[in-house]
């Protein structure tokens, strides 16, 4: 197998004009491909300034989960840190994780946030929401968000080999006009939700609204984690 490490984005689109097949840190296709077969040309976006991009209100798709840290928003940052162990991190990547993960436990996070996603294609270059991201599975450059006031993220306990642990985040958003927005997300199973709602100060207000919602229907344990992520969340946003 060959690998190409393009730094630029114009021979990352020559590769993938190539047929080249877009790797990250191979946590999630080595096995496959050591069953199936490796490909004869494969692309690592490690070299590409664009794709390792770490600044505020921006995150590369080959940033490693290991290097989400102080700079990244509280949800993002939590999220990260709690997939697989500290090997997984250091080679396991953002895009890996959105795209070509079936648990994609930084989504729920991309979601709270916001986040808008910069997708490569062999003839172009576009951004996209994350609805987009997941349907069609494409070659994440990065993302880009706007900060919010504050965040929050838990994630269940879950034993090894066992289903996919509740996740859920949540976030408050400063709109133009001084009122505030929450965004809620949660991952129950392999299906996520989310949400968006208007802010006005009360957060019992705010659980009953979105009691009202998808969220609603989650079981007993589920709701009780979301309540405390958000009550958390709202709360801490007051004094922001």
């Amino acid at each position: 197998m060959l690998v190409r490490l393009p730094t630029s984005i114009s021979e990352a689109q020559e590769c993938l004009a190539e047929g080249a097949v877009p790797v990250g840190g191979a946590t999630l296709v080595w096995a496959t491909w050591q069953r199936d077969g490796f490909p004869e040309l494969a692309m690592s976006l490690r070299e590409l300034p664009a794709a390792n991009a770490v600044a505020p209100g921006t995150l590369g798709a080959a940033v490693t989960l290991s290097r989400v840290g102080e700079e990244m928003p509280e949800v993002l940052r939590r999220a990260a840190s709690t997939i697989g162990t500290g090997a997984v991190r250091r080679s396991a990547t953002v895009g890996g994780n959105v795209v070509g993960s079936t648990l994609r436990c930084l989504l729920p996070a991309a979601l709270v946030l916001d986040a808008r996603a910069t997708v490569l294609e062999a003839d172009r270059v576009y951004e996209t929401d994350l609805a987009e991201v997941v349907a069609k599975r494409p070659l994440l450059l990065g993302l880009r968000w706007r900060d919010p006031v504050v965040s929050g993220y838990h994630k269940d306990a879950a034993d090894a080999g066992g289903p996919p642990p509740f996740v859920v985040g949540a976030a408050v958003h400063a709109r133009g006009d001084g009122r505030r927005t929450l965004r809620v997300a949660a991952r129950d199973g392999y299906e996520v939700l989310s949400e968006s709602l208007p802010y006005e100060g009360d957060p019992e207000d705010a659980v009953r609204l979105l009691e009202r919602t998808d969220f609603g229907a989650l079981p007993a344990e589920a709701r009780a984690s979301v309540r405390r992520v958000v009550t958390d969340v709202l709360t801490r946003s007051a004094d922001a």
